[in-house]
């Protein structure tokens, strides 16, 4: 008999469970409201037994992976053609992938695994709290025969944090729970439950007589002459620093080029779904002591892409991320992605990581049609993809795809380069998805090769296109009239301008002069040398007389030339400042030297030249000063 817990009642029992009971560690026992029926055994089911399950729990990483096999006999009158699987409505709302396998058979004779289609069912007379999904079997199982079935069930977010909240320093403990019990809507004969943990530190696990751990495994079992849906459930807290890596946004972009090239874009929103990190982080402790202050987080993951992969780049927001490491062979590509940071419990990051593919392994044709037949699914070992996008080339036609398993289609426009109608985006969607998913799809389209031909006329089409421009732009005159009088006073201005250009050059010219005279008398106090510093003089004055010749024509076009009206002033009174410090500065360069042949002490010298010194000074600020209005105004 069944208790209201749903718990078989038999010589394998240790105690009886109240509505009210606890576990020994204090996680409450609540079972699904299904197993509160007191017997929910159904004849229309009782043709088929379980003569023997086995079943194996991985709980190595946030993967939850059930294996059972069983060995099915028909102990009814008539053949069944069908198998059901029976899973509680809160366990199977995680469910991700299932797989089954049948073969027939045992030892030497038994016949290959045959992989069949597994489907959702709602049977009549079966308690709504339960989820069935049923298995046709490729041909009847007759009366007294027996089968083997393998199925692979692949669970996510079905391990719980206990603490929810841990410190950069604690290990990461997990609760799973289970029945200890397979559920099945059909009698079991002989069962066992093995559970494989990521390593031997088990806080606590609820117990019965035949419990047992061994290592990293633990065992309960076997169990015998069960009822239909039994259940016993059982709750084990166990350590498990695995990578809990959750993509909880992905989208893998497939951008298709008939020219050999296929081109990879993922952009990745990736967060730790294990226990939140509570308190601060510490980059000191976690470099100095990384398997202690950050055993529960991760700063690695592995991408295992296709063999030829080239091209590959790995970035975020900030730009280019050098800390990848890639393996390549002639099997597979290894793409080590470290993120800028370590990863503790609720941190997230976001990256993209893209590459290229050589189209020829991936693109056939049949029946006149292009096939893409590429895996769907996250490079990233135990990642979750939830959105894959197809971009096909401009002109494609007659677009289908086909999945192994069931996928949200549509379809959208994408523009590129060199795009006018843009180009056909199919897009596959599907949450929950495991790297069981990875599995190859194919997408369908017609595409002419002529079309590879448009974009390169357009290039030749638009280079030639420019070129022809640029010709009639050259030879072509833009200005309205050579004769018209705005265009004569364009050309008399531009003349000005330059002319004051010229203008200025000559007095930069004077200035230098006047700098190398002041040299010659600094060179004077310090050596001496008289005759020296005459020369100079003499130099200088032949280069104001060449300059001031070189000038006058100039001063006389501006003066003459009506655009220059509002800077000749300002050019005038520039020349006579001029004039006005060269005199200056010839009358102390004399003064000095007419002191140095008497052979005048320091301060005397300096006493003569005191005045025509603040004068030049004075002179030297206004000359510079109407140099700089002068090029303001001509700009």
């Amino acid at each position: 008999s069944l208790t209201p817990r749903g718990r078989v009642l038999g010589a394998q029992s240790s105690r009886a469970i109240r509505d009210d009971d606890d576990d020994d560690d204090g996680f409450p026992i609540r079972p699904p409201p299904l197993l509160r029926l007191l017997l929910l055994s159904s004849s229309a089911r009782s043709d088929l037994v379980i003569s023997r399950v086995d079943r194996q729990i991985d709980l190595t990483s946030h993967i939850v992976r059930v294996l059972s096999s069983l060995k099915i006999e028909n102990a009814g009158p008539d053949a069944v053609s069908e198998v059901l699987f029976a899973f509680p409505n809160m366990q199977a709302k995680n469910l991700a992938a299932i797989k089954t396998f049948y073969s027939e058979g045992k030892g030497k004779g038994k016949s290959p695994s045959i992989a069949l289609p597994t489907v959702i069912v709602q049977p009549e007379g079966m308690p709504p709290e339960l989820t069935f999904y049923s298995v046709a079997l490729p041909k009847s199982l007759e009366k007294g025969k027996t089968l083997n079935m393998d199925m692979l069930a692949v669970f996510t977010h079905s391990l719980t944090p206990f603490p929810e909240e841990i410190t950069q320093a604690d290990a990461q403990l997990l609760v799973y729970q289970d029945s200890a019990y397979y559920l099945s809507p059909y009698a079991v004969k002989v069962q066992s439950l093995g559970i494989r943990l990521p390593n031997g530190r088990v806080e606590s696990y609820t117990k019965y007589p035949n419990t047992k751990l061994v290592d990293s495994e633990l065992k309960y079992g076997p169990f015998e002459s069960l009822p239909p849906f039994s259940y016993s459930p059982i709750i084990v807290h166990f350590e498990n620093n695995h990578p809990f890596a959750v993509v909880q946004e992905l989208t893998r972009e497939i951008e298709i080029s008939h020219w050999g090239n296929a081109q990879i874009t993922e952009h990745y929103t990736i967060v730790h779904g294990g226990a939140r990190t509570k308190g601060g982080f510490s980059r000191i402790d976690y470099q100095m002591r990384t398997n202690i202050r950050g055993t529960s987080s991760f700063s690695l993951l592995t991408a295992l892409l296709p063999p030829r992969a080239h091209s590959i780049y790995y970035r975020d927001e900030i730009g280019n991320i050098s800390t990848s490491t890639l393996w390549a062979d002639s099997r597979k590509t290894q793409f080590g992605i470290q993120p800028r940071f370590p990863i503790f419990g609720g941190w997230r990051t976001t990256f993209t990581i893209g590459y290229s593919l050589p189209l020829q392994d991936f693109l056939f044709e049949s029946d006149g049609k292009r096939v893409l037949n590429i895996t769907y699914g996250c490079p990233l070992q135990e990642a979750v993809v939830d959105k894959l996008i197809v971009v096909l080339p401009e002109g494609s036609k007659d677009i289908s795809a086909s999945a192994p398993f069931h996928t949200k289609q549509s379809e959208e426009v994408k523009y590129s380069h060199l795009d006018i109608v843009g180009r056909p985006v199919v897009v596959l969607e599907k949450t929950n998805v495991v790297p069981e998913h990875n599995l190859y799809f194919q997408v369908f389209y017609r595409f002419s090769n002529l079309s590879l031909l448009r974009e390169p006329l357009m290039l030749a089409t638009g280079f030639f296109l420019l070129f022809v421009a640029c010709i009639v732009y050259m030879h072509t005159d833009m200005a309205i009239s050579k004769t018209s009088a705005s265009y004569l006073a364009k050309l008399q201005w531009d003349e000005v301008q330059a002319t004051v250009q010229r203008v200025q050059n000559i007095f930069d010219q004077y200035l230098k002069v006047h700098d190398k005279l002041e040299s010659s008398l600094r060179d004077l106090s310090r050596t001496g040398d008289v005759q020296s510093c005459k020369a100079a003089r003499k130099a200088a004055d032949t280069q104001f007389k060449e300059l001031a010749k070189e000038l006058k024509p100039m001063l006389t076009f501006l003066q003459s030339s009506p655009q220059a009206s509002q800077i000749w002033p300002k050019i005038e009174e520039l020349v006579a400042k001029e004039r006005e410090m060269q005199e200056k500065l010839m009358q102390k360069h004399s003064t000095v030297v007419e002191c140095f042949e008497k052979k005048l002490g320091g301060r005397e010298v300096e006493n003569r030249v005191a005045s025509l010194q603040q004068k030049l000074a004075a002179l030297r600020q206004e000359v510079d000063n109407l140099l700089e209005i002068n090029s303001t105004t001509t700009l």
